[in-house]
């Protein structure tokens, strides 16, 4: 049952999965068959237009980044070699399989009872995340039972910070009654909130660097094609300055610049096509709600790739490329070296850039701090996912002693928990199952206040607070 499973996902993916879930619920809302494809079409359609878009993009930027991290003639001894490894490993243990058969059922069940309102299995992929932790635990200590109670923890944590960043999301990418709840993603949400409102108490709500402010100033300058096109050619020239003699430099170059733009102008397009696809399950949501009189607001769990070439999402995650890089060579006792998963900045940053309404300023302050958590949370658990990628025929790059998943190993919420779980102590894990039930009832009686407070303008309260 679970190879099966696993043969599934692996031959249609989230691309295929979450339209066919889109055309059953919106069946069973009583949507008409022809909208209800027509919803499910649009949805493929824009996931579909999301992965080619990045898939080609990601090849244009990654060798211009590997040279820019040549040319710092640092060898660190943890090398990057990107989040698919991660992947490989957690779809290859026995107890990574028993999750994700387990996890869906508890997903499904968790969702009907009503215990969350996020509907986790259409994006059932990314639970990859959870199985790739418990995988570690497993070997480290034998015991399925605490590493099956890690992922199990795991994902009822990430499933609270989903609900809780749900509606922040979905109105600042624009995709109406969806959200993300990819654990390496939405596991930021305390982290974004408590930079957020740091660094709102000192001021930094007056530094707006967002897509439309900067437009406001900048003119066609700050335009989001025009602002890709320059930041891709500071990006391609960081990777190139050592060889500008080479006419095949200055290519690279102009078509890394040109590659951004085109993401930037590409992009909201395919956004719209893929936004369009909710649109017959919110009106048949709001129809039902009426006329029941019972309001249940619920949110789709969609691959994170909606948010990745948002303007401030992208031009915030290409700023802090050659920044973590500078730092991971001269921060004391960082151990990595990030490389192949620094384009994948991008999907990590989304609940930081939505609670912050896209100021590009607060983002990078915040995502820099959370990057530099990353490259410590490696330091420490890198030897032992080598340990289990080589058990399951992972090849380690030759002349590499470690390796690791910047975006996906580096998670320091996951990582602090992976690591409370190794102790094996009662005490640090039953601490966390209690910080959990604390959290979990504080949010579920706060919900609509905290919910109010992400939502809420800085800018109009500051201009209201000075009338």
């Amino acid at each position: 049952m679970l190879e099966i499973l696993s043969k599934i996902m692996g031959a249609f993916g989230a691309s295929i999965i979450v339209p066919v879930v889109i055309l059953i619920i919106a069946l069973f809302m009583n949507v008409r068959l022809k909208r209800a494809f027509q919803s499910a079409l649009s949805a493929g359609i824009g996931l579909i237009g999301f992965n080619m878009l990045i898939g080609a993009y990601t090849p244009i930027v990654t060798p211009v980044v590997n040279r820019m991290v040549e040319h710092t003639g640092v060898n660190l001894r943890i090398l990057d070699t990107g989040w698919q490894a991660t992947s490989i490993v957690a779809y290859s243990t026995e107890v990574g399989m028993i999750f994700l058969g387990f996890g869906l059922l508890l997903q499904f069940v968790l969702f009907s009872v009503k215990f969350t309102n996020v509907f986790m299995p259409s994006d059932l992929w990314n639970n990859y995340s959870f199985m790739l932790w418990g995988s570690m635990l497993y070997l480290v200590t034998s015991n399925m039972m605490l590493s099956i109670g890690l992922m199990v923890l795991a994902n009822l944590f990430t499933l609270l910070f989903s609900e809780v960043l749900a509606k922040r999301w979905a109105s600042y990418y624009g995709y109406p009654g969806t959200t993300i709840s990819a654990p390496h993603d939405v596991v930021q949400v305390p982290y974004g909130m408590l930079m957020d409102w740091i660094l709102t108490k000192a001021g930094a709500d007056k530094v707006q660097w967002n897509p439309t402010s900067v437009q406001q100033r900048l003119g066609f300058l700050g335009e989001p094609t025009t602002l890709g096109f320059i930041l891709g050619l500071a990006l391609g020239f960081s990777g190139n300055y050592m060889r500008l003699y080479d006419l095949g430099a200055w290519g690279e170059i102009m078509t890394v610049g040109v590659s951004t733009a085109a993401v930037m102008s590409i992009f909201p397009k395919i956004a719209g096509i893929f936004a369009s696809a909710f649109t017959s399950i919110t009106d048949a949501s709001k129809k039902s709600a009426k006329s029941s009189g019972k309001d249940r607001q619920w949110y789709l769990a969609i691959n994170d790739a909606a948010g990745y070439g948002e303007p401030a999402t992208l031009i915030s995650g290409l700023l802090m490329i050659p920044i973590i890089l500078v730092l991971a060579i001269i921060l004391p006792g960082n151990e990595t070296l990030p490389m192949v998963d620094l384009i994948a900045i991008p999907y990590i940053i989304q609940p930081i850039v939505a609670i912050s309404r896209g100021n590009i300023f607060k983002t990078l302050i915040s995502g820099i701090v959370l990057l530099v958590m990353n490259l410590y949370v490696i330091t420490a658990v890198a030897p032992i996912f080598t340990d289990v990628a080589q058990s399951v025929g992972v090849i380690i790059p030759a002349g590499t002693l470690l390796i690791a998943s910047f975006v996906v190993l580096g998670n320091y919420f996951l990582g602090t928990l992976f690591l409370i779980f190794l102790t094996q102590n009662p005490l640090w894990i039953g601490l966390s199952v209690l910080l959990y039930l604390i959290l979990f009832f504080f949010v579920k009686k706060n919900k609509e206040v905290i919910v109010d407070y992400l939502e809420r303008d800085p800018a109009v309260l500051e201009d209201g607070n000075k009338s």
